[in-house]
């Protein structure tokens, strides 16, 4: 353990902080670290490596199967461990406020926001429901609710994920907590949002004079807001020191991989042949949304624009934008998932609302849908092999024994040859991300969507399964279209990039272009939304193209 800053008289005070799992399993082992007073610290790491469990056990929020094996906690010098319920009730919210990575799990669904907002304050000021409810609308102004009052009287359901953020930043900051623990509070989001919600939450803290314990794995994030790291690894303190030192000079073999995990421009990355056939192409596409309700007279919700785009054999595009750009729904369109009111699909130069059966058929069989959540999409009752291997059914004349071979190479190729007979529930994020693209890949498609397939990874992860996705790309020559919120990602992985904003494709061009020449304000405004760790590697005098 590597450790330059030593434990003082702070805010908070974390001593040797060990915590125990089911059958005895480490999640911490005597973990120490402290934030002073205004200061920002960042505890970052990958998947389990400890970060949440340190975070709830200051708050004792602990999951019931984890157990306290040892060390102190002291928050305003009361030891945490010591303090009764009534206590720790008058702690939670007055001290020390949380904000939790997925706000539509952390806000209830059958409690409007004013009810959910204004409890904590009747409970701990003891003021009137008028009083509670003039502040509450007074901070939902301050985390810029355009309504506030229909906000109040409005359900989590009714909110993007951006603005469930804000509200529960706001939540969170009406009772002024001393200490603001924040566990991925951007995950998410789009870079807009990401950076929208990360200045609110600076700048309500600054004004409230609190500190800030931010649980992340995005280094960007860390360079930009931080003034001290925490790096955790399998429970284990790797090293801690001021933002500076750790970005620019890390001491650890573990914090250097973690920093050269963070995606990187590729160079030299040959243009595909503009005159290549396209597979998959669109011409003035637009989609609609019937309005709610079965009897709504409103005309249909336009959120696709008359798109015309064209992905060629062998390419990568990358689709870009905001939440609500029309992103998801114009690649799921592209493949035949959604309809589309306007404009034409083409495959391989083929109109399909003109194609007869047997072309449909083999367009939908020849496109493949990567998912966003590999959770969601993976049938827990199935192993692995057998969720890999069912696109395979499709395929006439394959025996059993030739499918059980195919199965296997796919498996290898993604580097799951062992997990065959796993169930996903027993699977980390990343390797249920690597089943479902080789759920998509196996029958060697011509056209993949991968939906924003690394979004919520931390960064290893992240760069593997970028550099898997890539290299299988390169050998099996199918057309891609990429699409993301995270600009670093994409700056690696894409030949092109398309900028949706509202519905409509706003700007393309390449990497180079559109890093280094934006030529709308409002692609200006992503690529300088997108955190990097550029100026600290300069400082060390590293060269960098990180995105």
């Amino acid at each position: 353990m590597i450790q330059d800053t030593a434990i003082g008289s702070r805010l908070l005070e974390v001593r040797d902080l060990s915590l125990r799992g089911p059958g005895d399993m480490p999640i911490l082992n005597g973990v120490s670290f402290g934030v002073e007073a205004g200061k920002v610290l960042a505890v970052v790491g990958e998947s389990g490596s400890g970060k949440t469990m340190a975070a709830r056990a200051i708050l004792r929020l602990l999951p019931s199967q984890v157990r306290w094996h040892g060390g102190s906690i002291f928050l305003d010098g009361q030891r945490i461990e010591a303090l009764g319920d009534k206590a720790l009730r008058q702690l939670r919210g007055t001290k020390a406020g949380m904000i939790f990575q997925e706000p539509m799990i952390s806000l209830n669904p059958v409690l409007t926001i004013g009810t959910q907002m204004m409890e904590a304050l009747v409970l701990h000021h003891r003021l009137s429901s008028d009083e509670a409810w003039t502040r509450s609308v007074d901070m939902l102004k301050r985390v810029w609710i355009a309504n506030p009052e229909r906000c109040m009287a409005a359900y989590p359901h009714e909110f993007s994920g951006g603005m469930r953020q804000r509200i529960m930043l706001a939540s969170a900051m009406l009772l002024k907590p001393k200490l603001l623990i924040a566990d991925e509070p951007t995950t998410a989001l789009d870079t807009l949002a990401q950076r929208e919600v990360l200045e609110l939450m600076m700048e309500l803290t600054r004004t409230a004079g609190s500190s800030v314990l931010l649980i992340t794995h995005n280094l960007g994030l860390v360079a930009r807001y931080a003034d001290d790291v925490l790096v955790l690894r399998r429970g284990d303190t790797v090293e801690t020191g001021t933002t500076r030192r750790i970005l620019a000079a890390p001491s650890a073999q573990y914090t250097r991989t973690l920093i050269d995990a963070l995606p990187k421009r590729q160079e030299g990355r040959a243009a595909i042949a503009a005159d290549r056939p396209a597979v998959i192409a669109a011409e003035s596409i637009s989609i609609e949304y019937p309005r709610a309700g079965l009897f709504s007279s409103e005309p249909p919700l336009k959120v696709v624009h008359d798109v015309s785009l064209a992905i060629r054999t062998g390419e990568i595009v990358a689709l870009v934008g905001g939440s609500g750009s029309g992103k998801t729904t114009l690649g799921r369109s592209l493949i035949g998932l959604l309809p589309h009111s306007s404009g034409h699909v083409l495959y391989k130069g083929q109109r399909m609302d003109q194609a007869d059966r047997d072309v449909k058929r083999r367009f939908r069989l020849d496109c493949q849908l990567i998912f966003q959540d590999p959770y969601s999409s993976l049938d827990p009752r199935y192993r692995v092999a057998e969720i890999v291997g069912e696109p395979l059914r499709h395929v006439a004349g394959l025996s059993r024994g030739e499918r059980r071979d195919r199965v296997a190479e796919m498996l290898a190729d993604v580097g799951l040859l062992d997990f065959a007979k796993r169930y996903p529930n027993a699977m980390s994020g990343g390797q249920r991300q690597r089943v479902a693209i080789a759920r998509a890949l196996i029958r060697k498609p011509a056209f993949v969507v991968a939906d924003e397939p690394v979004s919520a990874l931390d960064m290893t992860i992240q760069k593997q399964i970028l550099e898997l996705l890539q290299s299988l790309q390169e050998r099996n020559g199918f057309a891609c279209l990429f699409i993301s919120h995270d600009l670093g990602a994409v700056s690696q992985i894409a030949d092109r990039i398309l900028v949706m904003d509202g519905g409509r494709l706003i700007e393309e061009g390449t990497v180079d272009q559109l890093m280094d020449r934006p030529g709308q304000d409002y692609t200006r405004r992503l690529v300088e939304a997108s955190p990097t760790i550029d100026r600290f590697k300069a400082e060390a005098g590293v060269e960098t193209q990180d995105a």
